[in-house]
């Protein structure tokens, strides 16, 4: 989903709202895709623990009121759709709750084409290996024959941690040059680029 301009605005919006030093772009986007907590702690260094719950719930405030307005990005359900039907896995790792990815899904249509999901709140935050680890492990899948894709750095940390191959898409939160660091083994300017890639690769 295209939601690091939204994700952005949120973080900032709730530390306004706290009267908490408001984090930059740069800083609020580089914690896209922890855990809420560790990417409050983290964009928001001031902030004392008895402050996280009133930021939280400030944050989901305005994170709700726009969530509905997320867009995917143009081809990623052609891209899944295509995926599942030649017989991948496809399972998702993320920061999100299992309350807002839930939600996520349901709001995009794209529930039925996953297999697994794993949330920030059922297990280890990124770049913890533990997501990939229970979701190779639920799917009954072999580490080395596992992709992860992604947009941001924790994402690719992620796969080296657990053995899995990396593949940055350089049109979401975290900057390519950031990116090339990890050595992922492709990285895509687009979706119609990565399923070509996926395609000719898999």
């Amino acid at each position: 989903m295209d939601s690091t301009g939204t994700i952005v605005n949120c973080i900032q919006a709730a530390a306004r709202d706290v009267g908490l030093p408001v984090p930059d772009d740069h800083a609020a986007a580089q914690v896209i895709g922890l855990s809420l907590q560790r990417a409050m702690e983290t964009a928001i260094p001031e902030m004392r623990a008895e402050q996280y719950p009133r930021l939280v719930e400030r944050y989901r405030y305005r994170y709700l009121n726009q969530d509905s307005n997320l867009a995917l990005f143009d081809g990623v359900p052609e891209m899944l759709t295509d995926l599942s039907a030649q017989g991948y896995f496809l399972a998702v790792a993320t920061g999100k709750s299992r309350v807002g990815l839930n939600r996520a899904l349901q709001a995009s249509g794209l529930a039925s084409l996953f297999d697994a999901t794993r949330c920030a709140d059922e297990t280890f935050s990124k770049p913890h290996p533990a997501m990939l680890q229970e979701l190779t492990h639920q799917l009954g899948q072999n580490m080395q024959r596992t992709v992860m894709i992604g947009d941001t750095t924790h994402d690719l940390l992620l796969a080296q941690n657990a053995g899995a191959s990396g593949i940055a898409v350089y049109y979401g939160a975290h900057p390519p040059h950031e990116l090339d660091q990890l050595a992922p083994i492709y990285a895509a300017s687009s979706t119609a680029e990565l399923h070509a890639w996926l395609n000719e690769n898999g």
